[in-house]
């Protein structure tokens, strides 16, 4: 969640040969049986093979959205009383950056960075389309198989710690939006930061995402764009944006 210095240069050279450093603890194999019931061999309006997902990233963040009828049949589990949206967007960070209604301090930024700290997941209904509710982000889209839905959803379910209800525990409101955010069992710190959450996501979708290419969100796009992501959004309003240099 917090865009980096060049500092980070040197303390990748340090903490970057363990790639289990990096990553977040794997999330559990989807039921074989889930597979097959999001499997659509046949294409049908009402339930197409292909569904659109997007990566989402402006200079400090990155995110995915999801469409939500689809994340539910798929297994996910959303919070208690989440209201019905045609999309979710998600992300994650670190817990004190999201709950905080200021800017960091320096010892608040040095500890998100440097030490393992709690984390939440950010979940934001949507009910329109993605690139009016993000203008001022960059946005990549992909239509991947139906059948990566329980991969996904057992990602996200993953990355939030289930209450005795079998349901996301709340950490309290999102940052924008009717959201909120869900507290999570990861550690956040450099460089297992908010790109690499994204990393995860792009890897549940199908795509294939180095770990160490991950921290940095324009590395984290070109391995988006390599697994058949198109960018559809240059965040200044121009739809037809062409991928600029990176």
């Amino acid at each position: 969640m917090i865009r980096f210095l060049p500092l980070t240069a040197l303390a990748s050279a340090l903490l970057l040969p363990s790639c289990h450093f990096i990553t977040l603890p794997p999330a559990p194999e989807p039921e074989p049986a889930l597979i097959q019931k999001n499997t659509v061999a046949h294409y049908a309006p009402e339930r197409p093979p292909e569904i659109q997902v997007w990566l989402l990233a402006d200079n400090i963040h990155t995110g995915m959205v999801f469409p939500y009828e689809w994340l539910l049949e798929s297994g996910f589990i959303p919070p208690e009383n989440f209201p019905d949206c045609e999309y979710v967007t998600f992300s994650w960070g670190d817990r004190m950056a999201y709950m905080n209604k200021r800017w960091l301090t320096a010892p608040e930024i040095f500890k998100a960075i440097f030490l393992p700290t709690p984390s939440v997941m950010e979940c934001i209904p949507i009910h329109w389309n993605v690139t009016e509710v993000s203008p001022n982000q960059e946005i990549w889209m992909k239509s991947i198989p139906r059948e990566r839905g329980p991969y996904v959803a057992e990602f996200l379910n993953h990355c939030a710690i289930a209450g005795e209800d079998g349901k996301p525990i709340s950490a309290g409101k999102a940052s924008w939006g009717n959201g909120v955010l869900l507290e999570s069992p990861h550690s956040y710190y450099f460089p297992r930061i908010c790109n690499v959450w994204t990393g995860h996501a792009l890897e549940a979708c199908g795509a294939k995402v180095i770990p160490i290419m991950s921290i940095h969100c324009d590395l984290l796009a070109i391995e988006a764009e390599r697994s058949g992501f198109a960018k559809i959004w240059d965040g200044s309003g121009n739809l037809n944006a062409v991928s600029k240099k990176r």
